[in-house]
């Protein structure tokens, strides 16, 4: 049902709990209890610190969950992640209820917490639906808990879910280099739909996010040219990187052909002194 190592990795977070909270909060932990109860109380026995994590205690992290990170944060974030390891998915239907209720009755840190765990969380296909309702969120924490370091969007929406958090990343102004998947998952409805979002900025004289053509590249076509053309004749700096660097993803000659125009930008791709990594740092 798991599809990692849960004991390994619960014995992971058992550690890292340990080493940031006084001795008897695991002891606390472990105690039977409703759920619920444990869920709600839980900050008043480890405080909401952010973590300390060693690096070690990262990788075995990653090598049982790639993708998967605790850093930054806090200790009742990841206190309410362990109390989720504690239960028994043997009964899927039960197992379902138990946590589902706890969405349905969570506060604002509690919901960050839930939809932060889904990757450890058995039975992954059970949670499609609730992590699809997350994307429709307002709650900024929310949504990153769900698009930053987390490998279960990627992993497990289809895509018109998938395609969905990607443009809510971008309407709300999200770090997309922390989306995991952000790359492998892009496609070509994507590209046209955020090539659409673009023109609907561009007409209310907005800006538009330079990251949003790392996801045009890969399919760029005459309609799709037509806005890489504009980075370059109407765009400053920064949207021309971004247009060399979405050109650099694709083999349509015309913008082939127009990269030539700016040989620095095609050197600095060469030589990776311009990334999409570093796109917004240059």
């Amino acid at each position: 049902m798991f599809t990692y190592n849960a004991a390994a990795v619960k014995a992971i977070l058992k550690e890292i709990i340990t080493a940031n909270v006084v001795p008897d909060v695991i002891t606390w932990l472990d105690e039977e209890r409703p759920l619920n109860t444990s869920f709600v109380l839980l900050p008043r026995k480890t405080g909401k610190a952010i973590v300390h994590i060693s690096k070690e205690q990262t990788e075995q992290l990653n090598n049982n969950i790639p993708c998967f990170s605790v850093e930054s944060w806090s200790v009742d974030r990841l206190g309410r992640a362990y109390l989720l390891l504690n239960l028994d998915p043997a009964n899927k239907d039960e197992y379902f209820r138990k946590i589902e209720n706890l969405f349905l009755a969570a506060e604002m840190s509690e919901l960050v917490a839930l939809y932060s765990s889904l990757p450890l969380l058995a039975c992954p296909e059970i949670w499609v639906k609730r992590c699809s309702e997350g994307i429709r969120s307002n709650i900024g924490s929310v949504l990153e808990a769900i698009m930053y370091q987390n490998p279960y969007p990627a992993q497990n929406l289809d895509q018109s879910a998938w395609n969905q958090l990607v443009l809510k990343a971008f309407f709300t102004d999200k770090e997309i280099g922390k989306i995991i998947g952000i790359d492998s998952r892009a496609n070509k409805d994507l590209a046209y739909i955020l090539s659409d979002y673009a023109h609907e900025r561009w007409a209310a004289k907005r800006e538009v996010n330079a990251n949003l053509w790392r996801l045009v590249g890969k399919f760029i076509d005459d309609k799709l040219f037509a806005d890489i053309q504009r980075l370059f004749d109407d765009g400053n700096l920064l949207d021309r990187r971004a247009g060399a660097l979405a050109i650099s993803q694709s083999n349509y000659l015309p913008a082939k052909t127009l990269l030539t125009r700016y040989p620095e930008l095609v050197t600095a791709i060469e030589n990776k002194n311009l990334s999409w990594d570093t796109l917004t740092g240059q």
